[in-house]
Parts: structure tokens; C-alpha cells; sequence
């Protein structure tokens, strides 16, 4: 936006609060203020936020190099302002990458951005159960973790589904000799 467009929009919107004020509707009048405060309180936080992380990134040489813009995508309320207005520069399957490695031990197995479908694997040493069982008797902490995280950075996924367990190798049982016998004394 630029800063002409910016100025526009300001108007616009005290237009909007002198149309209400004139309409005589104290309650709507009101009502309109107090969402206009929410929303600068809202976008005024994620402007902090986002000055917070440059100045971290730029005053601190033991920083990864990986850019300020990193940093930014990974932060929930500057990734949710980008995404809530259509500015952010990741498609929706690196979105979902960077919002689930946010989550420790879960891994995406199948993501299916045109259903909305994300599947993981949740190997149980994140936050909860971590079983991956698909079970349907409760919520399972580690999932319902994903799909917050998920609902951020990619709104257009609607689902999380736990991947099934990965079948358990059987255990090796290895038979050898007792210490101190000999071969010949095996058999």
C-alpha cells in the first residue's frame, strides 16, 4: 500500500465514524470506534513485532544469516497479518512445512492443499499423546497443537489428520555366548 493509498484509507474510514455520528446511532457509532481501536491495537502489535525481530536480527552477530524475512515467516502474528492479507511470499505447502516443524516431533506425511487435507506423523515427543493413532475416542494434544499452528500460517487447511503409527520393528534378540565359555564348551 502506498503512503497516498494509506491516507486514503484513514479518510475513509473517519468518513465512515462522521456518517455513523451523523446517522444519530450512539450503539453503532460506538460499536464502529471500538472495532476501529481492535484493529489498530491488532496491526500496531504486528508492526511492533515485526520492527522487534528486524532490530533482533540486525544488533545480534551470533544470528543465522538466513535473512530477516525468515525470522518474520516464522513469527504467528506477523505470518497471520501476511496471510490475512494475501501479502505473504510462500506458497501454502512451504506455509504448512514452516508451521509444522514449529512442532516438536511432528513431520508431514500427505498434504492436499486443493482438499485442505494436511496428514502427520507425530512421533510422541512434542506436547500430549503423540501416539499417531488415528483414534477417534478423544483429542489428541499433539495434533490439535498442528492444526493451531497450521490454522496461522495456512487458513486454507481445514483438516489435520493423525498418520497411523509406523509398524514397530521386532525387537533383535541376539544369542551368543556366556562371557568366560569357550566355544567347545558350548555344545
Amino acid at each position: 500500500m502506498s503512503p497516498a493509498s494509506g491516507e486514503a484509507a484513514g479518510r475513509r474510514v473517519e468518513e465512515i465514524l462522521d456518517r455513523l455520528a451523523a446517522d444519530g446511532d450512539a450503539r453503532a457509532l460506538a460499536t464502529a470506534e471500538e472495532l476501529v481501536r481492535v484493529l489498530m491495537d491488532f496491526y500496531g502489535a504486528g508492526l511492533a513485532r515485526a520492527v522487534e525481530l528486524l532490530s533482533a536480527q540486525a544488533h545480534d552477530p551470533e544470528r543465522p544469516a538466513a535473512g530477516p524475512l525468515a525470522e518474520l515467516l516464522d513469527d504467528h502474528l506477523v505470518t497471520g497479518l501476511l496471510v490475512l492479507h494475501d501479502l505473504h511470499p510462500e506458497d501454502v505447502a512451504v506455509r504448512v512445512e514452516r508451521a509444522v516443524r514449529q512442532v516438536p516431533g511432528a513431520s508431514v506425511t500427505a498434504l492436499d492443499t486443493g482438499a485442505g487435507l494436511l496428514e502427520v506423523r507425530l512421533d510422541g515427543s512434542g506436547s500430549g499423546s503423540g501416539s499417531g493413532c488415528g483414534c477417534s475416542g478423544g483429542t489428541d494434544p499433539a495434533r490439535e497443537a498442528v492444526a493451531e499452528v497450521v490454522a496461522v500460517f495456512a487458513p486454507e487447511i481445514t483438516e489435520v489428520r493423525a498418520a497411523p503409527p509406523l509398524p514397530r520393528e521386532p525387537a533383535l534378540l541376539q544369542i551368543g555366548v556366556r562371557p568366560g565359555l569357550t566355544p567347545a564348551e558350548v555344545r
